[in-house]
């Protein structure tokens, strides 16, 4: 079976880490074919560190290059809607970083594009392929854990340093409810499995005013309940408890778990995968080899949907992310 042949959008960190990271899979079932970047130079560098026959200046040339089944895509927040567009019109399928757009609206109109050219279109939210991920489902569903009651999750950091304009900054989409945020409420999502009926948030505002922390609490419709915290002022403990009637488990460092802390309190270890070119920016990046895998698998079985992270789940995280916002007061000019 041929590989799958990817393009990457952007030049980036995050980019950096999801090719290094694609060099812990076989290479014959991954092929990176192309990298485009703002910046020509900065392509033509990126090429060359991770062995990419060819780069491009902007993004355009991706969706016209014959020789690519799927884009990475890790350029900034707010530019995600466009480039996924244009992407789907030259039929290629897409997996594209958190958060997919900034917006419900947004969202609606890019899913919706997918699904009339039968295209995957899926958000990264790589937390969900890890093996301690997974790990805690099969506890979740062979019922170990009794009824899911309770979702106490936090996620920050001290971000107010070099680089920390994409969180701060409302041009760019900044705020921790996108950046920061969608990690806690997928893991909310994923454990408690039912449609929010309520949502209480407060925040802190930036003078950009877009949110640097928030708290939120959000009820659903079987009683169960999850109680979140993002910051980007501060380092918060980053693990998600999830609370059941029959026990309790714990993920640790819940954006890239490698530590769950099982029922009985002992602590369960998922090595990472060794990988062969670059190196890393963020913690345990090379786990973004498990996201890549999966969607791979997913082409190969001709689906246009992965059942890891949905339409429907990225349509529901949009739209906690909106009301959070509305509550504590964040606008974009793509929400007017």
């Amino acid at each position: 079976m041929a590989p799958l042949r990817w393009g990457i959008a952007s030049a980036g960190r995050i980019s950096n880490d999801f090719c290094a990271a694609l060099s812990a899979l076989p290479a014959e079932n991954h092929k990176i074919v192309a990298v485009a970047a703002r910046n020509l130079a900065d392509a033509k560098s990126f090429a060359e560190k991770f062995e990419i026959p060819k780069f491009y200046e902007g993004y355009e040339s991706l969706a016209k290059d014959d020789e690519i089944d799927i884009v990475y895509i890790g350029t900034l927040n707010h530019t995600h809607l466009d480039i996924d567009l244009m992407l789907l019109d030259g039929n290629k399928h897409i997996l594209c970083e958190k958060p997919l757009t900034l917006n419900l609206k947004q969202t609606t109109k890019l899913l919706e594009c997918a699904k009339e050219k039968n295209l995957l279109c899926v958000e990264a939210i790589w937390s969900r392929f890890f093996p301690s991920y997974q790990y805690l489902k099969k506890r979740i569903d062979d019922g170990d854990l009794g009824e899911i009651k309770e979702v106490d999750v936090s996620f920050g950091f001290d971000w107010t340093g070099e680089g920390s304009d994409r969180v701060t900054k409302k041009a760019l989409g900044g705020g921790t409810v996108l950046d920061l945020g969608v990690y806690t409420i997928q893991v909310s999502l994923f454990a408690l499995r039912d449609e929010p009926t309520s949502i209480k948030a407060t925040g802190k505002l930036n003078d950009d005013e877009v949110d640097v922390e928030t708290e939120v609490e959000i009820k659903f419709a079987k009683g169960g309940i999850a109680k979140i915290k993002t910051s980007c002022l501060k380092m918060l403990d980053n693990k998600a408890v999830i609370r059941g009637t029959k026990g309790s488990m714990t993920l640790h460092q819940v954006w890239c778990p490698t530590q769950v802390t099982d029922i009985d309190g002992t602590t369960k270890v998922f090595e990472l995968p060794k990988h062969r070119l670059g190196d890393f920016n963020y913690p345990n990046s090379v786990g973004l080899s498990y996201e890549a895998e999966e969607i791979r698998k997913c082409f190969n079985a001709g689906l246009t949907e992965c059942d890891v992270v949905t339409r429907k789940e990225s349509l529901t995280i949009s739209r906690i992310q909106d009301e959070i916002r509305r509550q504590i007061g964040v606008v974009y000019d793509a929400d007017k």
